[in-house]
């Protein structure tokens, strides 16, 4: 029987991926991409061909022969519709959603079209598990103050919830006792309070919540209102500079935290303002999803790339830390949990889930608010 399953991971800064046989990691490779090589495309979308090269390119040199794959997992993009979480086949229906950027532009929506073009050439089934969009918000946290827009949830949910379970297992207690605040803090942040296992609210990394190493993150809207009718940016350039040339690359000229501490170790007084802008954020929204979950906090954990700063973790910590203890899981869980979702859907411990089904379902509960928000409370 076929064991091996590739994982692929598309962030916005890095390409990874990994071959796993069980919860055993036997090869994996993590490219990092700078803001000169992607600020060669205006779109993410442009980055396709190239992305895929890579791929193909890293897995020749591993002598991995796709063929003899028993399934691909991709992480869920950006752009498909909210759902439940969970494991989902990718189809024509999700690709399309995925290729028009459908509810937002993110290089994760790269990854599954391009593990569904190595399903379709080598006949070998592909899966995304818990995309970024995955909803489980109350009705409430639904409300933004404008009527005419909604609050989306859309956030690291592989991340969070990966690393929600293993905070469960090394605190000995069930996931669905557990109250948690997630921090994931990479190219874009994910604040999260999760209760009994589910996101109940996350700052969307692309609009709202602080600015992190590329995304502008909320910002004063009637200056921004200013600023468009005066400048007259078109969308496509507003995207790029809010989504990926914001934050500390808007500041800085770069989205390199390890570049920023080295230059404020040589006494650059800039880098430091900026960076301690950033964390000053952090803990602010740190401390609002603390609110949602009314104060009772078992842990709090830091998740992602920046989690691996000790300048940054302390910073942090002397600022949040009396509202729970604060845990590290520095990198990220993301492919192993990508392939340990798909291995449940192979050994039939879980049941893959259809993508249109479950966003019809979705939206047609969402529509009865009523109903929906008795059962998410």
């Amino acid at each position: 029987m076929k064991e091996h399953i590739l994982a692929i991971n598309l962030g916005s800064t890095s390409t990874e991926l990994a071959i796993y046989k069980g919860a055993e990691e036997l090869w994996q490779e993590q490219i990092s991409h700078s803001t000169a090589e992607l600020a060669k495309f205006d779109r993410v979308n442009e980055q396709l061909p190239w992305r895929q090269e890579l791929i193909i390119d890293s897995l020749v040199a591993a002598e991995v022969e796709i063929k003899e794959l028993a399934a691909i997992a991709a992480r869920g993009g950006a752009g498909l519709d909210a759902l439940p979480g969970g494991v989902y086949s990718i189809d024509e229906v999700m690709v399309a959603d995925l290729k028009a950027a459908k509810n937002a532009e993110h290089a994760s929506n790269l990854a599954g079209i391009i593990a569904f073009e190595l399903s379709q050439e080598y006949k070998i089934p592909s899966f995304v598990v818990d995309p970024i969009t995955v909803d489980e918000f109350p009705l409430v946290a639904r409300l933004s103050g404008w009527s005419k827009l909604p609050r989306r949830c859309q956030s690291h949910a592989l991340n969070l919830k990966a690393i929600s379970r293993n905070v469960a297992e090394d605190l000995n207690r069930e996931l669905t006792e557990l109250r948690l605040i997630g921090v994931h803090l990479g190219g874009g942040f994910s604040i999260a309070p999760i209760k009994e296992g589910r996101i109940i609210d996350v700052n969307n990394a692309n609009q709202q919540g602080p600015y992190s190493p590329e995304r502008a993150g909320g910002l004063p809207v009637m200056q921004l209102v200013d600023y468009i009718y005066a400048e007259e940016p078109t969308k496509e350039e507003l995207q790029k500079e809010l989504i990926v040339q914001g934050g500390l690359a808007s500041y800085l000229g770069t989205n390199s935290g390890e570049e920023i501490e080295e230059r404020i170790k040589d006494g650059d007084a800039q880098a430091e303002l900026v960076y301690q802008g950033m964390i000053y954020q952090l803990a602010k929204e740190i401390g609002a999803m603390a609110t949602v979950l009314k104060g009772e906090v078992d842990a709090i954990f830091l998740t992602g790339g920046l989690a691996n700063s000790d300048y940054l973790v302390q910073e942090i910590i002397a600022r949040v830390g009396y509202i729970a203890p604060v845990r590290l899981y520095p990198g990220a869980e993301e492919m192993k949990h990508l392939a340990q979702g798909v291995g449940r859907v192979l050994t039939k411990v879980e049941s893959a889930k259809d993508y249109d089904r479950a966003r019809k379902s979705f939206n047609q509960r969402l529509a009865e608010y009523e109903q929906w928000d008795i059962q998410w409370r």
